[in-house]
């Protein structure tokens, strides 16, 4: 798949904090069963070792549904398990350092909250964008809030794509959807779901419409 088949209409984040004693690994397939598009697999409070032999078993099921696998934060990893890119945070990697590392054909995402930020990791060689948060959120702190106003100028100043992040859930994400974005990112509106399996497909189809 290359990076202009990206689909990224549903895109999940992963978080463990939010799956409720869920197992992780049979949660992300039945997410991706349910209609996921892609998937990010983000760990902060695990060592380098770890992280490889998770990313390993992830890549196995998404590929398994030829579902793309961004890995947050960690360039290293996401060499090394083949993944199809990264996403980097404010406190990463630059995104000219990661694309000059990662070469022209893995996928580089970075997170913006204003037009300035957006067209700066455009012009640095990132592929998409994830803007937020959105909505209050319970899987990262310290975000700054992004007004869906705000989320359409950024869409239409910078011509790629771009996803909505942050708070996402059922009852939101027609309104995300109106302002001209190429997808929803979601932790646990998905993850956090007593059916993984149903939510994603609801989602999903929310933004078939």
């Amino acid at each position: 798949m290359n990076k202009g088949q990206i689909n990224y209409s549903l895109y999940l984040i992963t978080d463990r904090k939010v799956l409720r004693g869920k197992e992780l690994l049979g949660s992300i397939e039945a997410a991706v069963k349910g209609g996921v598009t892609l998937v990010q697999l983000r760990e902060k409070n695990i060592n380098s070792q770890d992280y490889y032999n998770l990313a390993v078993k992830v890549k196995e099921i998404v590929d398994k549904y030829n579902v793309p696998l961004i890995i947050n934060d960690r360039v290293d990893i996401a060499l090394a398990v083949n993944a199809h890119g990264v996403h980097l945070g404010p406190e990463d990697l630059p995104v000219a350092a990661a694309r000059a590392i990662m070469g022209p054909d893995k996928i580089i995402g970075a997170s913006a909250n204003c037009v300035e930020e957006a067209l700066s990791f455009r012009r640095q060689g990132a592929d998409y964008l994830g803007i937020g948060a959105l909505f209050p959120t319970e899987t990262k702190s310290n975000t700054e809030h992004v007004s869906l106003e705000q989320l359409k100028a950024i869409k239409e100043a910078v011509h790629m794509p771009v996803v909505g992040i942050g708070g996402i859930n059922s009852e939101n994400a027609l309104s995300v959807k109106a302002a001209g974005v190429d997808g929803i990112a979601v932790a646990s509106a998905v993850l956090g779901s007593e059916n993984i399996f149903e939510a994603a497909q609801y989602l999903r189809n929310i933004e078939k419409k």
